[in-house]
């Protein structure tokens, strides 16, 4: 039996010397479970991604300094470590540790160039699949993307190199839905190459992006054997059954009419440890999250460790009265806790007593400072002066903006003296017609729900009041009609189409490039669509303006999305 653990780590990018000694404890600890071998996420010692950091020859330098300083320290145990490696070029790799002795290094074959992803920036592709002996047990690494392609690194190592088990370290960035597709493409890796596959993916949030964890197990059936916390770091021990692997295959003769001429599979021999016999371990049984718990534990985990790897302690939110705002506040409360968050209302001449009530209630439910900064007398100062020069117009769009931007200057103001992190509240929907003000309620630090369609906003906040010891959030938020309050009587509907007929549309033309003329095949009304469509288009320049949000859809603007702000091409 080969013991393996998984460390799903939450790295600090460009913190090298604290990953570092994350890396160490972890590593520490699995020798104390009796593991064999260590695993640690893709790029552990750097973070992920590291962006442009791997433009400076200081930061390369300075990961292969802490790296040689680390290695040592990993004493009676094998470990697998992300980090840059350098040559004439530089590569996304995987140091093998054996017993305090550097034995190989993996470079990543298959750099990813889409999405989120922009390896070929910095890296230069592997071109090697080397796989490690020891006497009672052979196998492979590689590194995310390379398990992803049916005729990678895997089939190589697994059906050249023999090799029992394949160890996938990775950051794999989380959105809706993606964990469940991941499971079933490694179990599709292990069936067909009849190879148990250990994936290790990172955990945490990095600007836009979460990583949830979720690190798994399969067998060389492809039937799971464990699988790691959702959002959570963990080191994951398991036993591995590595004996039934040339069992199984001697009962598959598909492994003999292959044709393994391409690839090279280098062997790199591993020295092997004695242990004492140790006890079996049953690993955790987990409950897989539903939709709305997966989501909602995404975005609590990048509000967190947005707020504190950039240095804050506390946040401010403009609370309003509306679902989107005390959303907001709930997921900061719940992020960084109640004692951190503080909630202001601002209330204008347009602003509901309903409204104001309801503030002050998801601020008490949630036991969080809450503040009342009126912005009447502000706004009849701004109009005062303005009054001269907008003589002979009539009221619009423009006093309406002028109160949100009141608002934003407010909330900065509490900022600056404070050093609280301003939340916007701001949701998908929203963002993605352009219905928000620059500098005003597009003004902040961080965009909770940037990535939250209304809809789903909803279901969100039903979810967290059936989840919590009680509602937080009134029953009054959730039913009444969407409002900025912005000018006598307004609802969101005078602006756009309800949002049941707003997010389909949207997710169509942004996550699926679907055409006009798709959608209207699909049944949305043609009026409808392109109105929104060109609304889209027309406020691209106000998002490239928005703070960063939690990603949690297949496309999220920002690194997913690059339209030209200037763009004369409509469908």
């Amino acid at each position: 039996m080969f013991r393996i653990a998984l460390a799903q780590m939450n790295a600090t990018v460009g913190d090298l010397e604290g990953n570092a000694e994350k890396i160490l404890r972890f590593a520490e600890e699995a020798r104390k479970e009796g593991a064999d071998l260590v695993a640690f996420p893709e790029l552990a010692l750097t973070g992920y991604p590291p962006e442009d950091l791997l433009l400076k020859p200081s930061f390369i330098e300075g990961n292969l300094r802490v790296l040689r300083e680390l290695v040592p320290k990993l004493k009676g145990i094998i470990s697998v470590v992300g980090f840059v490696d350098k040559d004439a070029d530089i590569y996304n790799a995987a140091a093998i540790v054996a017993d305090g002795k550097m034995v190989g290094v993996y470079h990543k074959v298959y750099l990813p160039n889409y999405g989120v992803f922009d390896e070929y920036r910095y890296f230069k592709p592997g071109s090697e699949y080397p796989i490690f002996a020891s006497d009672d047990l052979t196998f492979g690494v590689n590194i995310c993307e390379d398990i992803w392609y049916p005729g990678g690194p895997t089939y190589f190592q697994s059906l050249k190199g023999d090799a029992d088990l394949i160890v996938n370290i990775s950051s794999s960035p989380y959105h809706m839905g993606k964990g469940h597709h991941r499971e079933r493409m490694l179990s599709t890796r292990a069936l067909d190459n009849i190879v148990i596959v250990a994936f290790v993916n990172m955990v945490g949030g990095q600007d836009e992006l979460v990583f949830d964890g979720h690190s798994l197990v399969f067998d060389e059936r492809g039937e799971k054997l464990a699988e790691g916390a959702w959002f959570e770091e963990e080191l994951l021990v398991v036993d591995l059954p590595v004996g039934e692997v040339f069992r199984t295959r001697l009962h598959d003769p598909r492994r003999r009419r292959v044709n393994l001429e391409e690839g090279e599979v280098p062997r790199i021999s591993v020295p092997k440890f004695r242990r004492s016999p140790k006890p079996p371990i049953s690993p955790p049984k987990r409950e897989p999250p539903g939709p709305e718990e997966e989501v909602y534990r995404a975005l609590v985990l990048g509000t967190r460790d947005y707020v504190r790897k950039n240095g804050f302690s506390k946040v401010v939110v403009g609370l309003s009265g509306g679902i989107d705002s005390s959303l907001t506040a709930v997921i900061a409360a719940d992020a960084l806790g109640p004692e951190n968050v503080v909630g202001v209302a601002m209330p204008s001449q347009y602003s509901s007593e309903a409204s104001m009530k309801d503030a002050e209630e998801v601020a008490k439910n949630l036991g969080i400072k809450f503040l009342t900064l009126p912005i009447r007398d502000i706004f009849d100062a701004y109009l005062r002066t303005l009054s001269e020069v907008f003589e002979g117009t009539e009221p619009d769009v423009t006093e309406e903006n002028i109160q949100a931007r009141i608002r934003g200057n407010l909330l900065m103001a509490l900022s600056n003296k404070f050093g609280w992190l301003v939340l916007t509240t701001g949701n998908k929907s929203e963002v993605s017609v352009g219905y928000c003000t620059l500098y005003g309620d597009m003004a902040g630090g961080f965009g909770v729900l940037k990535d939250v369609p209304k809809t789903l906003v909803y279901r969100l906040a039903e979810y967290r009041n059936r989840v919590g010891e009680r509602p937080v959030i009134p029953r009054s938020v959730l039913e009444k009609p969407p409002s900025a309050e912005l000018r006598p009587g307004q609802k969101d509907t005078d602006t756009l189409p309800p949002y049941e007929v707003l997010d389909p549309i949207i997710e169509a033309y942004i996550e699926y490039d679907r055409s006009p003329k798709e959608m209207m095949r699909m049944g949305m009304e043609e009026e409808v669509v392109r109105k929104v469509v060109g609304m889209v288009d027309r406020n691209e320049y106000k998002r490239r303006q928005a703070p960063p949000g939690v990603k949690i859809t297949p496309r999220a603007f920002g690194r997913d999305w690059r339209l030209p702000i200037t763009n004369r091409f409509r469908e």
